[in-house]
């Protein structure tokens, strides 16, 4: 049994509590931090009523390395999970550098300034951890994070080689708003308002944001969720599996929007509510995105009435045995079951488990080695038992279906 620090009390944070607390052999003591105490507060109280467990609290900055420092050397941790903000990955690993602990997280780092999403800043981490003996393990959550480890399953048991990836995210759930985002809106509109890329043939290819006429979309037809328009965007964990995953020849990424979302984002788009840049607003400077954020509800307040399904999965293409084949790795995720077990949405549920799984991986030494490394380099075959155990069952079954060349 393991100490573990959680950083983040956000819809994120809120679930994997909850799932740690539902496995004290594993989870020895549980320390939760963030910004605001009173939030880690009420998280704890649930914790309490709901299986006795005792969660300590903390209110901490987590864009400063030397307050992280302090509520580590107070609760001593074996592993620091962060569910925090992608802008402060950097700083919460400085700190796990400086304390010598162990480090998961489920985002990759992105500046403040510029909506630009790559692994680059924490790959340069590699030689730091790996001298200091400790194991950084990067983008632990559903998609980066078990989008990869069903990429590893696939890769080690049923392909000789992978030429396409195709990961396939579906929100097919209606939370009764007029217009919200399922997490933090300022990360998520960053990420969907951005050019899109994919890999082909051993380079990067640019295409238009999804709020542009001419983006990439077409209709897939998802397990029990039916036919949703599903759009082309980039998404992070490509970044990692083109280097891991052998011979791979093209990977994308689609994610579902309905009519009713992009015509919101285009308004706000237009009339700059989206923009990152400072402001000056009655003489005051202001981030128009950041305040556009504190307007729209918070995701982790979604799941009371959130109805439908998510879906997401990966659709491989390649070679067993020197036959071609064709194999749909997927999860379905309820909103209303994920809310009636740890008050949350399927979104936030789907992030948090695995974040709560990878760090049982770590603190049981089945992900043991030094240096950084993304989910798709560790063994996958626990982890996918243990999808299967905490809520988030999968299915592999022969593709049949179409997609776009």
């Amino acid at each position: 049994m393991s100490k573990v620090l959680i950083i983040g009390a956000g819809g994120v944070g809120n679930v994997v509590v909850k799932k740690c607390a539902q496995h004290p052999d594993v989870f020895k003591e549980i320390f939760l931090a963030s910004r605001t105490k009173g939030k880690c507060d009420a998280i704890a109280a649930e914790v309490k009523k709901m299986y006795g467990v005792d969660v300590k609290t903390y209110a901490v900055d987590a864009d400063v390395v030397s307050d992280i420092v302090r509520v580590i050397n107070d609760c001593k941790p074996e592993l620091v999970l962060n569910v925090a903000l992608p802008y402060q990955d950097l700083a919460i690993m400085d700190a796990c550098l400086e304390t010598g602990v162990n480090y998961l997280d489920t985002a990759n780092y992105e500046p403040k300034d510029e909506a630009k999403f790559e692994y680059s800043w924490q790959w340069a981490y590699q030689d730091k951890f790996k001298e200091k003996g400790l194991m950084a393990v990067l983008g632990c959550g559903f998609d980066p994070g078990v989008t990869n480890i069903f990429c590893a399953y696939a890769q080690k048991h049923l392909y000789d080689s992978i030429r396409t990836i195709d990961i396939l995210d579906c929100n097919a759930g209606d939370h009764g708003h007029p217009f919200a985002t399922n997490f933090n809106p300022e990360i998520n509109i960053r990420e969907v308002t951005q050019v899109v890329r994919h890999w082909k043939d051993g380079e990067w290819i640019e295409t238009p944001a999804i709020l542009d006429d001419s983006c990439v979309h077409f209709s897939f037809d998802y397990p029990e969720a039916g036919k949703k328009e599903s759009y082309l965007l980039f998404h992070e964990e490509m970044e990692s599996l083109v280097k891991n995953i052998k011979g791979l020849e093209r990977i994308r990424f689609w994610m579902t929007f309905s009519q009713n979302y992009i015509t919101h984002l285009k308004v706000l788009e237009n009339v700059g509510m989206t923009r990152i840049d400072e402001v000056d607003f009655g003489g005051c400077k202001i981030i128009p995105l950041q305040f556009l954020k504190a307007l729209l509800p918070d995701p982790g307040s979604l799941g009371t009435n959130y109805k439908g399904l998510a879906v997401i999965g990966c659709v491989f293409d390649g070679e067993k045995d020197g036959k071609k084949i064709k194999k749909y790795i997927y999860n379905v995720c309820d909103h209303a079951e994920a809310y009636r077990e740890v008050q949350a949405q399927a979104v936030s549920y789907t992030t948090g488990v695995p974040a709560m799984i990878g760090a049982m991986m770590m603190l049981k030494d089945v992900w043991k080695d030094t240096g950084v490394f993304n989910v798709e380099q560790l063994d996958p075959d626990m982890f996918m038992d243990e999808l299967n155990k905490c809520g988030l069952p999968w299915q592999v079954v022969d593709f049949e279906g179409q997609l776009p060349e």
